[in-house]
Formats: C-alpha cells, structure tokens, sequence
C-alpha cells in the first residue's frame, strides 16, 4: 500500500538532500517564522515543512497541480483530513512502544511481538476503512481518491477477518504441528510448520474423556535437557512464520509511517491557513507556468512571516513582471523594499510546493533554483572586508545557478561608494541576465538604477517604495523610475526632530 499523497506515482523521499543554498534561503526569507506558524509546536510538522519547502525547486507542474488538488480537499474537509493524521499518529506512536523484536534473536520471542503488534495495526486498519467508507464521497482530488478507493479496496471485511484469524491461529493455543525427517546422526532436519486440521475434541467427547487416539510423552519437570531441545525445535518450526509476519507488520507500519509524513505536510497547510485567514488576509492557489515564459503577476502580494507578527493585516502589492527578467527596487528608507522581496521569494517557494500563496491571486513561471544575495554583519573575525565577503558569497552563488534559476539581491554591493557599487552591480547583473537568470533587486545605487533604465528599460520593470508628500510611508510598492533620494532625512527629522 501506497499513500501517493505528495506525488502521483512515488513516495515523498524525506531523506532527499536539501539544496546547498538552504541556510540562507532559511535566514534571508526568515523560514523559521513560517514554518513555526505550519508546526503549531509539533516538531515533526515543522521538519517535514521544511524538508518540503526547501526541495521545491525539484517539482513541475504537475507535481504542483497535483498537490494543490489535495490540498483543496484538505481545506474543504479539514476534520477528516486530521483525523486521519491522528490516526497514522497513534498506530506510529503505539507501534514505538510495543516493537521490541529487534532485541530479540528467538523466533519465539520475534513471533510474539509481531502478532502484539499485527494486533494493534488490524484495530488501525479497521479504523482507517471506517474513516474511508465514511468520507470518500466528499473528496475530489486524484491523489484522495485514489488513497480511499485503495483502502476501501484492499482492507475490505473479508480481508481483516482473515488477518484476524491467522492472528488467533498463529498464537498455537493447542500446540504447534511440526513436520521433520530424520538427518545425520539421526538428529532432527527439515523441520516444517504444518496447520493443523484436528480442532480438538468436541464437547461430548470432551465429558467422556474421548479423543483421537495418539501418541504422548511428557518431560520430567527437571529435565532441562530435553525443555532445551524442545525450544529448539520450536524455534526452528517458527523461524520461517515469525520472519514472514514481521515482515508483514513492518509493511503496514511502514504504510502508516508514510501516511504520516505526507499528511504532515497538508496539516501544516490547514494549521498557517487557520492563521492567515483568522485575521483576514487573502490567500490563493497561484498558477504555475513552464519556466523560462517570464511570467510574474500578482495582486495583493504580502510577506506571511510580517502577518504573522503583526496584530493587524500587511500591505500587499500589485504589479505585472511579464516579459522581463529584471525588477529593480528604489526608493524611500523603510518603505517596504526588503518586505516585499522576501514576499517575492516566499510565494515561490510556497507555491514550487504545491501550496497557496499569501496573495488575492499569483501567478509565476516555475524557476529550478531560488538563490538570496542579502547583506551580512562585519566579518567578526576581521578576515575580510563587507565587500570581500559579498563577492565571495556573489561568487559561490554564480557557481550553482543554472538558467531559469531567480536571485534575489537586497542592497548588494552597497558597501563600497556609489561609483564602484554600482559599475560592480551592473556588470554581475548583465552577465546574470544573459545566463537567463531572472534578478529582483533592491537597491539604493542610483547611478546603476539609473543606468539600467537607460540601456536595459524594456527587459526591466521599476518599482519605487511609495512616499507621500509628507513623508509618511505607505509600505506600498508602486511602478516608477528609480529618484536620486531616498528620503533618508526623513528618518533624521523622524529620530531628532
């Protein structure tokens, strides 16, 4: 049995690598803050977000799709959906405490705790088709229906009362019927269980004390030898039974443990949309295009990490990026500039794995690499300048970017004057755009702001942070040509009056 839930035809590899960029992604669009918000304080809900997210590069769009069908569902039978979370929960959770079998090197003893455990499972599986019989008719998605047809399949009552019974049987309430043909030496070989047909006496025969005739011998109760030799056999009749039903328990549990980590995801969905929604913010399924289309638009875009530290809703933004590969970001101090790149980066990422997006609607191509160029803290160790470091981490990045792959640059190169910052930002970003990378920067060099409206304005679009005529900010980003100001005597008269 298969879950299917996160693709159409494989499990989700939760051991797969993370991309060698997943630090910084994590810091500079602040994950955490996300993730925290998708965990609701459950640790395996947060790593399985993150092991999501940070891999989302890897999917198309039918990957997307697919997801974004499941997901519908989920919002639209949120009760059901963690319920059955709950449910994989308790049957992982229940089997950590009873499997012991991997101390034990006795088929006896393995035999034992897999039927304990078969046991438990069967209550977990008789549940599991409750929930499907229950609920299947309410879900649409490709990747539900195919889960609840499966178990409502497969675990039908005919299939369970079979366990159930060879679960009784294999508990040899009347002994075991071992087969075995004399070896070597005259010892024991080729030992084989046998089911037995005799089901004892019935209960006439039981009151007068007849039965089939046989053969009997009885140990002495001091005899450890002979105990010893019958354990022996035993052991050996049961090897091939014990392995066989551990095998089987270890399949079911492992289907529960899949079920598990993919819900995990879709839980973590319900618990950040509970958030997001809770306060009134928009949200959408964006619309994935092939990469390379140069497609970007959006309305009511906002940073999810800045709602939800705010007690009222975040500022969105509107634009159209269609047809270029550059967005440059000017103007006032603390208008929004840094919000809404990360908001940028975050709907892509939200988006890349098969999520809603915090927007009224989204729509962008597919990029197989997210990469952030953000400023850092002085080298604490003295080693290298600002300047130094930033070329180096610029460096690093240009080794891993493929084409189609999207950068986004938050006042980079702005550790050095004006002049050289923006001769060493035009020549990175004109050598980016001709790989086909796609560049998002804010930025406040003028003269390369300028330079790029002047030589590249039809392949760039230009947004400003928005200022009023009295200098309040509205957190807004509206189209505009880069100004030669960014208004920082604003802050000087806002801090000293």
């Amino acid at each position: 049995m298969k879950a299917l839930l996160m693709h159409r035809d494989r499990d989700f590899d939760v051991r797969q690598e993370l991309p060698c960029n997943a630090s910084a992604l994590t810091q500079d669009l602040e994950l955490e803050t996300l993730l925290a918000a998708m965990a609701d304080g459950d640790r395996f809900l947060f790593d399985i977000a993150n092991q999501v997210l940070l891999s989302s590069m890897r999917n198309d769009i039918d990957t997307i799709l697919y997801r974004q069908a499941i997901l519908k569902d989920c919002l639209k039978n949120s009760a059901v959906v963690r319920a059955l979370y709950d449910l994989s929960v308790e049957a992982v959770e229940d089997r950590r405490r009873r499997w012991i079998s991997i101390l034990s090197h006795h088929p006896t003893g393995i035999l034992s705790d897999a039927i304990n455990l078969m046991e438990m499972l069967l209550e977990m599986l008789r549940r599991l088709r409750g929930i499907a019989d229950a609920h299947a008719d309410r879900f649409e998605s490709e990747g539900f229906r195919t889960l609840l047809a499966m178990v409502r399949r497969e675990l039908d009552d005919e299939y369970l009362t079979s366990i159930q019974d060879h679960l009784k049987e294999l508990r040899f309430r009347r002994g075991l019927l071992l087969s075995a043909k004399l070896g070597e030496g005259n010892e024991g070989a080729g030992y084989v269980l046998r089911r037995s047909r005799d089901k004892g006496p019935n209960w006439i025969q039981w009151l007068l004390g007849r039965g089939r005739p046989g053969y009997t011998f009885r140990l002495h109760p001091r005899d450890e030898a002979g105990s010893r030799i019958l354990s022996d056999m035993r052991n050996v009749g049961l090897d091939l039974v014990a392995n066989a039903l551990a095998q089987s328990a270890d399949h079911v549990r492992s289907f529960f443990e899949v079920l598990r980590m993919e819900l995990a995801f879709y839980v973590g969905c319900l618990n950040l949309h509970d958030r997001l929604t809770a306060k009134g913010e928009p949200v959408c399924f964006p619309h994935p295009v092939p990469a390379g289309e140069r497609t970007h638009r959006f309305e009511g875009l906002y940073d999810p990490c800045l709602s939800l530290y705010l007690t009222q809703r975040a500022v969105g933004n509107t634009a159209s990026g269609d047809g270029r590969s550059l967005v440059v970001i000017t103007g006032a101090n603390q208008g929004g500039k840094s919000v809404f790149l990360r908001s940028i980066g975050l709907a892509q990422v939200m988006m890349q794995s098969g999520m809603f997006v915090a927007a009224e609607s989204f729509a962008a191509e597919l990029c197989p690499g997210l990469f952030t160029h953000y400023k850092r803290e002085e080298d604490p160790t003295m080693t290298s300048g600002k300047l130094d470091e930033e070329l180096a981490r610029m460096s690093d990045i240009t080794e891993h970017l493929v084409p189609n792959s999207m950068l986004l640059c938050n006042e980079s190169f702005a550790a050095t004057n004006q002049r050289e910052g923006s001769e060493i930002a035009r020549q990175i970003v004109l050598a980016l755009l001709d790989r086909r990378i796609k560049v998002f920067f804010v930025t406040h060099l003028y003269e390369f702001a300028h330079q790029m409206l002047e030589r590249h304005a039809e392949d760039t679009l230009f947004l400003r942070a928005e200022r009023l005529a009295d200098g309040t900010r509205t957190f807004r980003l509206v189209v505009g040509e880069p100004l030669q100001t960014s208004y920082g005597e604003d802050l000087y008269r806002q801090v000293f009056g």
